[in-house]
């Protein structure tokens, strides 16, 4: 059910830091664990994850605000209710957890955040995030046929890369 309009515009926008933070953690994940652990790249790592775990936190937040009429502001509950609602599939919803507590830990328990553990990280479960942009991408599209109306205005629609479209999808680890 809609309470009122998705802003479509404020979600891509997320999705477009999404989508750069991916694309940047993948060229870190290109490195062996060696170079990676040089100079400041864990750090980079570490910014560019949080930042991408705020943007889908932020999109789960407003669609469920505007769609749901539910103002949740803890983590996990927005994954769970992403799943419940059917935004996402039960399955990214459940990644979503992990990815909760996982941002729950860099932004409060960042001291315990290992280098090595990054370096994990931005090797095995970006696809998780790719996922993630795919199915609100399907969710977006499913809005649009339903009328459902844009707050912002039509928007471009293909803003989802090719390289996002052809990654495979890998269980979550975080």
């Amino acid at each position: 059910m809609v309470i009122s309009s998705l802003n479509i515009k404020l979600i891509e926008d997320r999705l477009g830091i999404i989508v750069s933070a991916v694309t940047k953690l993948k060229r870190l994940s290109r490195l062996s664990k060696e170079e990676f652990l040089q100079n400041d790249r864990p750090a980079v790592a570490e910014s560019y994850l949080r930042r991408a775990l705020e943007a889908i936190f932020d999109i789960g937040r407003h669609i469920l605000a505007k769609t749901a009429g539910r103002g949740i502001v803890e983590y996990k509950e927005i994954a769970r209710e992403l799943g419940k609602t059917g935004v996402v599939s039960r399955g990214c919803a459940d990644r979503l957890v992990l990815m909760a507590g996982y941002r729950n830990r860099l932004v409060h328990f960042c001291h315990k955040v290992e280098d090595e553990e990054l370096f994990g990280i931005v090797n095995e479960n970006l696809s998780d995030m790719e996922s993630f942009v795919r199915e609100i991408k399907d969710f977006i599209l499913e809005y649009r046929k339903i009328g459902g109306e844009d707050k912002e205005g039509p928007t471009e629609d293909p803003w989802l890369p090719v390289q996002m479209q052809k990654t495979s999808d890998m269980h979550c680890h975080l």
